[in-house]
């Protein structure tokens, strides 16, 4: 194989991985929004969040790994619980933009709750993945970044097939088609809601513990989640699979246009690419490649 190609595709793989996690905190954001029509803003937070816990009981208490992550598991789901009873269920039938404020205090609560326990220092989180170089012919991997993806996808396989095949999947679809409606026939949006922002914790746990053995308990954990806002955009709003396919546009993307584009017009391509690519997507179709189109009678 030509030196060009297997660099190409080291360069795409590595992008392809990294899109996946993209994926995965992308549909925490669309799980909530289909189920309660939130834009759930702190997300990111819930991602750090969780790595901080792992990290904060192993280091100083001294708890194995591997009892950490169950019980951050259990902490974000009561943090869900919370969540839904003292903060969205005073706001039923809030204007929109007064759910998504309250997403943004939920963010900056979780962070300074955290940081208040374990201190703001950056952190090393030891997930017991292998990080040995992986050579395929005269390709070079990183075998973290396989297991990584590997468990990403793991994940958003599991995540759709709840959304498309499960008895609450099918709820959650009802209710997002027609709050009211779902409602008439006997669905609890309260429960649903309960669910799917559970879920959404355990998809932070997940993300925080690959990315944490990654990059470190830091801060900038909360930007790179933030990568899920352009696959989004790109993908729409309620579509699981176009967070799926977006992401991986997303992760491709700004690894080739790092790698080709950088030593052209200047490094740093990786941070402001996604969003330049969703902007310009929403130009043409605001929706995104799969969202429902919205149509407003006057």
């Amino acid at each position: 194989m030509p030196m060009e190609l297997s660099f190409f595709i080291e360069v795409l793989v590595g992008g392809l991985l990294a899109g996946m996690m993209y994926s995965l905190v992308a549909l925490g954001f669309v799980l909530i929004f289909k189920a309660s029509g939130i834009f759930n803003f702190a997300q990111a937070a819930m991602v750090l969040f969780a790595a901080m816990f792992i990290a904060g009981m192993n280091q100083r208490y001294g708890v194995p790994f591997w009892l950490a992550i169950p019980i951050t598991i259990v902490l974000m789901i009561g943090v869900a619980w919370i969540i839904e009873r003292v903060v969205l269920r005073p706001l039923v039938n809030q204007e929109p933009i007064i759910m998504f404020m309250s997403t943004i205090g939920i963010f900056f609560a979780l962070i300074g709750f955290a940081e208040i326990i374990w201190g703001s220092r950056s952190r090393s989180l030891d997930v017991g993945i292998p990080t040995d170089p992986i050579f395929v012919g005269d390709m070079l991997f990183q075998s973290y970044d396989l297991v990584a993806g590997a468990i990403a996808i793991v994940l958003v396989l599991m995540l759709a097939l709840f959304a498309q095949r499960t008895r609450m999947g099918r709820v959650l679809r009802a209710v997002a088609d027609d709050h009211q409606a779902a409602q008439a026939v006997g669905i609890r949006l309260n429960t649903v809601w309960v669910v799917v922002w559970s879920i959404a914790g355990f998809v932070a746990v997940v993300a925080g513990v690959v990315w944490g053995g990654n990059l470190g308990v830091q801060p900038v954990m909360v930007d790179v989640a933030f990568k899920a806002l352009p696959v989004l955009l790109l993908g729409g709003l309620t579509s699981i699979h176009g967070a799926i396919i977006a992401g991986l546009i997303i992760g491709a993307g700004e690894s080739l246009a790092e790698v080709y584009l950088g030593p052209i017009i200047g490094g740093g391509i990786d941070n402001w690419f996604a969003y330049v690519i969703a902007m310009a997507f929403m130009v043409y179709r605001p929706e995104g490649m799969f969202g429902e189109k919205i149509i407003e009678r006057i």
